[in-house]
């Protein structure tokens, strides 16, 4: 194998422990050797893929932003379906990939959002521009749905977009506090009365 094909392999195994670990404990609390151990990876290596912590955060951030949005754009494209249904479908996949306990790296918004929001600008700007791509996608599909009359909303498609995004983070967050998914049922049931469906 080549040592670039190497490097890339080491560097993506680094990240996806790291977004496993994180999304159970959080940013602050899990340490480099920690992420490191639970890779195999060396612990002196750690410099040669990333150049700081604060690097290493914002590119955990960056890939797990590259999945979800992949994940979303497969939910989103599903042929045969309307508008209202493909985004109802990205809903649901929301809920089920939300865990009270664990969330097995599926909810990394959700849990660093708050935390690295006020300890890296490079993090922040990270969290802005992903958190900003999913509500890109979600007005697209609104719009989608007010021109295949699948469904209707009062006020422009991006409001309500980042209103539904914001609701759903929101309850997530609650689903955590209260260790029980009804917040996310709730907020299902107004999602589907701000869209009329």
């Amino acid at each position: 194998m080549p040592v670039t094909t190497r490097s890339t392999d080491t560097r993506r195994n680094i990240l996806d422990t790291a977004q496993r670990i994180m999304a159970h404990k959080g940013y602050s609390a899990v340490g480099i050797n920690e992420v490191l151990a639970e890779a195999g990876v060396p612990k002196g290596s750690f410099y040669h893929y990333f150049a700081s912590k604060d690097a290493f955060g914002e590119a955990i951030l960056k890939s797990y932003f590259a999945e979800y949005l992949a994940d979303m754009d497969g939910i989103l494209a599903r042929s045969g379906q309307s508008a209202a249904e493909r985004l109802m479908a990205y809903w649901q996949q929301w809920r089920e990939t939300q865990s009270v306990e664990e969330c097995q790296g599926k909810c990394l918004a959700v849990k660093l959002g708050a935390e690295v929001a006020d300890l890296s600008e490079s993090m922040r700007l990270a969290l802005k521009e992903g958190t900003g791509a999913i509500v890109d996608r979600i007005a697209r599909t609104i719009a989608d749905g007010l021109e295949d009359g699948s469904l209707s909303v009062d006020g422009d498609p991006r409001d309500v977009a980042q209103a539904l995004y914001d609701m759903w983070l929101g309850a997530s967050v609650m689903c955590k506090i209260h260790r029980s998914l009804a917040p996310l049922d709730t907020v299902t049931a107004v999602t589907r009365r701000l869209l009329h469906l």
